[in-house]
């Protein structure tokens, strides 16, 4: 995979080094995740607090019991890239470095107010539901300007950037629309109050080289790096906020 992010960012000019891969390790095991820190990996992606944070407990313990437990790499970060009902707003604002699916300025404050004050501030991507898809998350592209200044005025929280995840396309022209339209939107972001945003997220493993090409800066790819999922993958009840 990393390999294939290397020639995607060589084929359009770009660093390699400036695409971060964000293994998501959703319905994988502690002990896949760990083969994977071993291997190299430091950003994870979760998209379940609890089962989260219920890895994030395990992955520690197998560090400490590991005779080549990372000792001198740059710390572990974990992404929580689903969507976020208010009574998960604790858990995610006290385990998480990262959420990347935040949409409502009312999970915001929440998460804000749960961030402990011995940790650094909850990074916080911004998610754009950039093909208008009624049953799939994200803020509509006329609402982010407002979402991101409440968001970047709240002590505890730092935003960081923006995430997608496009219909799925086959012709790689409307492949690459979205995520053109992505960048666009980071960019007038940046020209417009917020100059320090950094993260764009925006492609999966069918679409990252599109992605690549219009400027994502982090790209998220789980069945590629941890094969195939070993059970089904069995949501976290939906409750109302």
């Amino acid at each position: 995979m990393i390999e294939r992010i290397r020639r995607a960012a060589q084929a359009v000019s770009r660093d390699p080094t400036s695409v971060r891969l964000l293994a998501v390790s959703k319905a994988f095991g502690a002990e896949a995740v760990l083969q994977a820190i071993l291997a190299g990996q430091r950003s994870f992606g979760e998209n379940y607090a609890q089962e989260g944070v219920e890895k994030i407990a395990r992955v520690r313990e197998l560090l400490a019991q590991s005779e080549k437990n990372g000792a001198g790499s740059e710390p572990l970060q974990w992404h929580f890239i689903g969507p976020l009902q208010g009574n998960k707003t604790r858990q995610v604002a006290e385990n998480f470095d990262w959420v990347e699916s935040l949409d409502r300025i009312y999970i915001a404050r929440r998460l804000a107010d749960h961030r402990p004050p011995e940790l650094p501030p909850l990074r916080i991507l911004i998610q754009v539901n950039i093909s208008h898809e009624p049953r799939k998350a994200g803020v509509h592209a006329e609402h982010l300007a407002a979402l991101a200044r409440s968001v970047a005025s709240i002590p505890r929280l730092k935003l960081r950037g923006l995430m997608a995840i496009p219909k799925p396309e086959i012709d790689p022209a409307q492949m690459r629309a979205p995520f053109r339209l992505m960048r666009r939107l980071f960019e007038r972001l940046r020209e417009n109050g917020h100059p320090d945003l950094d993260t764009l997220s925006i492609g999966m493993s069918a679409d990252l080289e599109a992605a690549i090409g219009e400027g994502a800066t982090e790209v998220r790819v789980g069945t590629a790096i941890f094969g195939e999922r070993t059970r089904a993958e069995n949501a976290e009840p939906m409750a109302s906020n």
